[in-house]
């Protein structure tokens, strides 16, 4: 037909599309972060805040710089304390922070590839990159920021450090090196990578020499200086195999929510496909041979990332961790990620003739396929973590029994009312259609329900179910019911309908506390025969 034309679609649709595909992960990742709970609920948040805060309220900067479980804690301490003075003590803040600082090394990661890289495969691996480290496995640090800040700030740096030298930035390198080790362990191996880095690019003798001497010293003063005895998820069991099995673990853990032996077989996997261009690699450098591509920060990472797996099987070997196997715990999974994004870069680099399609194809798959295996541990630590949310009643009534149960120190409960964070605010809620503590209800008008009260020790605990409709709420009330404490439900019970647990707290010295719920507006009495505890 004369006159007419034919539109064809532009080389760019394909990019845009795998990077708007890119950006899936991150929404996913900031919902969570934005739907996580706004009270900070894990021990260690409050234990350095009690330590680094005054009881009036003020930092207290010569304890920014002592050690947290062994590790140099500065950045993660001053951030806490931030979060609590500045923005009330919300966890959401933090959590998403921590998105941020994770979307930010998938940044890096796509800057790291060669400008040359054809547009459609530098997308594709950027999509590739953002789903392996936004992964729904690692959402235990998209629920509670504790878990990201502690750490992510160190990896985050010690990736800005490796991209840094792969572009033979050297000072700037070293001087995001150092500010990682400020903020924790994860970032003692930079130094290491780094020095492979520099090795490979054929630079001068004194960027091959200084970091790993600045490594030795810095593993030196902490090893002198660190805390001595047992901390957290550490053993001191002569345990080879068992440390092993956590290496390869925390390589392969994208591949397997809950069965360490899976994970353990694919970072067995991982780690031999790694060696193959690490090798090649380093025979060149021997050999006075030119690098095929210039793939020195993509092996720096990878190294990174085994030493990173290496420090948890030196430090986190235990069988009280979940499946038996620390490398599977869920904040862990950055190792596992970063080691896969350096993988899937370098045998994109590394096979330039294979057609763009299949390196489209492998990457979107392997990123996809690993983020729906993690849906299954995100289940298990959203499960984990809902019963914790009973701390914030807790700390508004400052019942000290009940907050020891739950891990949290009650030395804190000064400093965090003084710096006036929640759930020392006015508008603590909790969250029972308007019943609020020191309200009232009348007992003898409630209606009862199918359930029971297990446990009325430091934290109530037990079960209810309501005919036609869904328990929402939980509260508790002294004898003549006045409002005195409440809690959570949605709760799994053994033994008891799934999700129809509940677990509440009571002002300290409350001698026959009462506990009712609420579901389609109306209040049902919990009977039973307690446990006491």
């Amino acid at each position: 037909m004369t006159g007419s034309s034919v539109v064809r679609p532009s080389r760019r649709t394909p990019a845009v599309l795998l990077y708007l595909l890119a950006v899936c992960p991150l929404f996913l990742a900031l919902l969570l972060a934005l739907r996580a709970p706004r009270m900070h609920v894990l021990l260690d948040y409050w234990h350095v805040l009690a330590k680094i805060t005054g009881d009036d309220g003020s930092l207290l900067p010569g304890m920014v710089f002592g050690y947290h479980l062994d590790q140099p804690f500065v950045l993660p301490s001053l951030l806490f304390w931030a979060d609590a003075a500045w923005f009330g003590g919300d966890n959401r803040v933090l959590t998403v922070l921590t998105v941020a600082m994770v979307a930010a090394v998938v940044v890096l990661l796509h800057l790291m590839l060669p400008a040359t890289t054809a547009p459609v495969r530098k997308a594709a691996l950027t999509a590739g990159f953002a789903f392996l480290l936004l992964s729904s496995h690692a959402a235990e640090l998209w629920s509670q920021g504790t878990n990201g800040i502690s750490w992510v700030p160190a990896v985050l740096l010690s990736v800005l450090a490796i991209a840094l030298a792969h572009r033979g930035r050297f000072w700037p390198a070293v001087l995001a090196a150092a500010f990682g080790c400020l903020s924790f362990s994860a970032a003692f191996g930079a130094w290491f990578a780094l020095a492979l880095i520099f090795w490979l690019r054929r630079d001068a003798r004194y960027k091959v020499l200084v970091p790993p001497v600045a490594g030795v010293l810095v593993l030196a003063f902490w090893f002198l200086t660190k805390p001595s005895g047992q901390q957290s998820l550490a053993t001191s069991a002569f345990d080879p195999d068992g440390r092993l099995s956590v290496v390869l673990a925390a390589i392969g853990g994208l591949w397997s929510a809950d069965v360490a032996v899976v994970a353990v077989l694919a970072g067995g996997l991982t780690l031999a496909l790694l060696v193959l261009p690490g090798r090649s690699a380093v025979l060149r450098r021997v050999h006075g041979e030119p690098l095929r591509t210039n793939d020195s920060g993509w092996i720096g990472l990878a190294a990174y990332a085994v030493a990173l797996a290496v420090m948890l099987g030196l430090g986190r070997t235990t069988a009280e961790a979940p499946s038996g196997n620390a490398g599977l715990i869920s904040r862990y999974v950055l190792v596992a990620a970063l080691a896969t994004c350096a993988l899937l870069a370098l045998a994109a680099l590394h096979r330039p003739a294979v057609p763009t399609r299949y390196v489209v194809i492998a990457v979107v798959a392997v990123g996809l396929v690993t983020h729906a295996i993690g849906g299954t541990k995100a289940d298990a630590v959203r499960r984990a973590y809902e019963p914790l949310r009973t701390a914030a009643v807790a700390l508004r009534l400052e019942a000290p029994e009940a907050l020891a149960a739950l891990h949290i120190q009650p030395s804190v409960i000064p400093a965090a009312r003084a710096l006036g964070g929640y759930p020392f605010t006015d508008d603590f809620t909790l969250g029972c259609h308007g019943l609020e503590l020191g309200g009232h209800v009348e007992l003898a008008q409630a209606w009862p329900s199918k359930g029971a009260v297990e446990s009325d020790g430091a934290l109530l605990t037990g079960w209810a179910t309501v005919s036609g409709s869904d328990v929402d709420c939980v509260l508790v009330t002294d004898e003549h019911g006045t409002v005195v404490g409440g809690g959570v439900t949605g709760l799994t019970r053994p033994g008891a309908p799934g999700g129809a647990g509940w677990q509440a707290v009571a002002a300290p010295g409350t001698a026959r506390p009462q506990v009712l719920v609420s579901a389609g507006g109306a209040l049902y009495r919990v009977a039973g025969d307690p446990v006491r505890g």
